[in-house]
């Protein structure tokens, strides 16, 4: 069926989203919509990270981080690699990376 065949898609949020509790808020948006992935903060003052999931949730979690974020947040842009799909998850759950 379509809708429920799992896709996995890069992204990356630009504008004001580093200590915003941009990661946290995106980890608490991805886990309600039962997605699988990561998100970390760059060196160059973004968030990015990885979404896997069926694809309807996955396309709710693209607008979501174009449009909503966390409530402190100015997001400028978010860009999407493509949906790329895939047979069974690879992360195990949506978690934070903190660089060292």
């Amino acid at each position: 069926m379509a809708g429920h065949a799992l896709v996995a898609v890069k992204f990356e949020v630009f504008g004001r989203v580093q200590k915003v509790f941009f990661r946290k808020y995106t980890q608490a948006e991805a886990q309600r919509l039962g997605l699988h992935g990561w998100c970390e903060n760059t060196a160059r003052g973004t968030v990015q990270g990885e979404l896997e999931g069926p694809t309807e949730a996955v396309r709710q979690m693209k607008t979501w981080l174009r449009t909503t974020g966390s409530p402190n947040s100015q997001i400028e842009r978010a860009e999407f690699g493509e949906e790329v799909p895939l047979a069974a998850y690879t992360h195990e759950e949506f978690g934070i990376r903190r660089h060292h």
